[in-house]
């Protein structure tokens, strides 16, 4: 296949080596982003998404977030949903509390459960098991859990003395299905050191999702952006995962979303809609080994999501029931979710975490 048939820019001729096949480099992937024609792009991402997936079909999900603290110590700058251990403004959920919230989401096709919160030491590690394990055992083994940042992780190693994959066996064992990639916003030293001095650092963050893929625990993962970051931090951002994915496999996807305005102290800029297609386009032709890229509705709404999806997306990350955290931009209704995949010139397929095809 061809994209041009005269004399290729420098753009063009890397464009023209991910159709044939080829890996761009980090180096090719910044001179994309600073100089590459969107347009031009946009078609090469949706033809790599076509051979990855489908052409004509894209899925949606649809799964319950329960956040079961908002006390956390890690103190993240852009954060306004956490509350200061000790404030006794905050809340931990009872084990009742999480059964009714799931009662609730499987009741309208909901039967996942993303479970995270922040990160509180005086949670016992008996707790994450007995929640998890209850919610098996009271809605069937079929319900997927999906839960815990790699600095919930850390956390966990740190309040009972053990190896992580001796926590991860016994999560594991309880229920845990998958683990998001969360919590990594933008993996440079310097950018970490801008959200939270106190969060898990780069390596940190690989050796946690390192350790769980090869667990067994699969999952996803992501780029949140719109702050201080240089272009050549997001590019550094790409090439971390990329590098991680060629030595686990584990990521079943990926997903770029922007930062929202949440706190004084943490400055945001306005990424603007053809910006962050640009970059999600550019994260479908870079990462040659991770087949699904999301777009999230909660985050950029519906209407960037109906061209995300002809710039390299394939799923639309929805229907998400009770995000906390995030001001949510989503379909709320697994009727609308089919009609917006329609309207926007698809066959709709739901899938689960693990992208089986449900119908």
């Amino acid at each position: 296949m061809v994209l041009l048939t005269e004399k290729k820019l420098p753009t063009q001729e890397i464009l023209q080596k991910a159709l044939d096949g080829k890996r761009i480099t980090p180096e090719e992937a910044y001179t994309l982003y600073m100089e590459g024609d969107f347009l031009e792009m946009q078609y090469v991402a949706r033809e790599i998404r076509n051979r990855f997936n489908k052409p004509g079909i894209a899925s949606y999900t649809a799964f319950r977030v329960v956040n079961y603290t908002n006390y956390c110590n890690v103190e993240c700058s852009f954060c306004s949903f956490m509350d200061e251990i000790n404030s006794n403004q905050g809340y931990v959920l009872t084990k009742d509390q999480v059964l009714k919230k799931m009662e609730e989401a499987i009741s309208i096709g909901a039967e996942q459960m993303f479970f995270q919160g922040g990160v509180y030491p005086e949670i016992p590690f008996d707790y994450y098991l007995d929640i998890l394990s209850s919610v098996k055992n009271t809605f069937g083994k079929h319900i997927h859990i999906r839960g815990f940042s790699p600095v919930e992780l850390m956390n966990m190693e740190k309040i009972t003395g053990l190896p992580l994959e001796e926590i991860l066996t016994q999560l594991k064992q309880a229920g845990l299905d998958s683990v998001p990639g969360a919590g990594a916003e933008i993996l440079t030293e310097r950018m970490r050191y801008i959200l939270s001095p106190k969060k898990a650092t780069p390596q940190e963050w690989v050796r946690v999702m390192e350790t769980c893929h090869k667990m067994g625990l699969k999952g996803s993962a992501n780029i949140v952006w719109g702050s201080e970051e240089t272009r050549w931090e997001v590019i550094e951002h790409l090439n971390l995962i990329r590098e991680l994915q060629d030595r686990t496999h584990g990521f079943l996807s990926f997903i770029p979303w922007t930062f929202q305005k949440q706190t004084k102290k943490f400055y945001v800029r306005n990424v603007p809609a053809q910006e962050y297609l640009k970059v999600l386009a550019l994260c479908r032709i870079f990462f040659d080994n991770i087949p699904h890229i999301e777009t999230s509705l909660m985050v950029l709404g519906q209407g960037v999501g109906q061209i995300a999806l002809q710039s390299g997306a394939d799923d639309i990350s929805s229907i998400v029931i009770e995000e906390n955290v995030l001001k949510s931009y989503g379909i709320k209704t697994e009727e609308r979710v089919k009609q917006f995949l329609i309207e926007s010139g698809f066959f709709p397929v739901k899938r689960d975490f693990d992208y089986n095809y449900l119908y």
